[in-house]
């Protein structure tokens, strides 16, 4: 399989993250191949497309997760200019959290039920060097930052809302200064008016803390509402992307058309 062409991508070495001849395979089958992505500084950028498309698959990739779904991942993805693929396993975890960050579908699933939320993002940070005293204070500093009081910290993910719980996940990304934030459909299991609080928050991240944000999501009315580019994938591959003024207004790609026609709009008042 082979991608198809990128539009309007800048060279590698101005791009936070570049993802070229990325081929991921379970077993002898290939599910995911991706010529060029790139997500540059202070930028959102869409992956769109249908569930089993390879948008999470890509996900674990860039984290070097891939693995532990028995998958394998050849290519080239580089952060800042560096390689991190064939990186070992401890150089990865110093990476992941605190340069790359992720957020998923169900923020549940990233904290312990057991442990009050302060205590998992208080222990994420000090895995990552930071003092016990420091640690406290840059969690409550985050927990500000995404509009919610540092109380919250000492409860338990059970007593915590779905939008609140997603906006401690972008806190601990925060604490941990993450350059990179990968969103996995951070917004599709929460109401309408909570998924627009955690838009604005992932705009306002870009715009006033430079974060550059990969933001995976099958809801192509919400990679409209927030991305500057967006690419489409389709099978593994990424059949469009651009600027998501263009693509989404005037697409070249029949699959892209098709998922635009898919979204529902507002019948006209006569």
């Amino acid at each position: 399989m082979s991608a198809g062409p990128a539009e309007g991508g800048r060279p590698p070495d101005t791009a936070r993250l570049a993802i070229s001849d990325l081929k991921i395979s379970l077993g002898h089958r290939e599910v995911v191949s991706i010529t060029d992505l790139r997500l540059d500084h202070a930028e959102i950028v869409g992956l769109a497309g249908e569930s089993g498309s390879g948008k999470s698959m890509t996900t674990l990739a860039i984290l070097g997760l891939a693995h532990t779904i028995g998958a394998s991942v050849t290519g080239s993805i580089m952060l800042d200019g560096r390689e991190l693929t064939g990186l070992t396993p401890q150089a990865l975890r110093e990476i992941r959290g605190r340069r790359i960050a992720a957020i998923f579908q169900s923020p549940s699933t990233a904290f312990s039920p057991v442990h009050r939320v302060g205590t998992v993002m208080t222990k994420a940070l000090r895995l990552h060097g930071s003092a016990r005293s420091e640690a406290a204070d840059r969690a409550a500093q985050a927990m500000r930052q995404v509009m919610l009081s540092p109380d919250l910290m000492r409860r338990y993910p059970s007593q915590l809302s779905g939008g609140q719980l997603q906006r401690v996940a972008i806190a601990l990304a925060l604490a941990l200064r993450a350059e990179v934030l990968l969103a996995d459909e951070p917004t599709s299991a929460l109401d309408v008016t909570v998924q627009a609080e955690v838009l604005d928050l992932l705009r306002d991240l870009r715009d006033s803390d430079g974060m550059s944000v990969l933001f995976i999501s099958h809801d192509i009315a919400v990679v409209a509402e927030l991305c500057d580019r967006v690419a489409v994938m389709r099978q593994g591959l990424i059949v469009e992307q651009g600027p998501a003024s263009r693509v989404l207004s005037s697409p070249a790609n029949l699959y892209t058309a098709e998922l635009l026609e898919s979204v529902p709009k507002l019948p006209s008042r006569g």
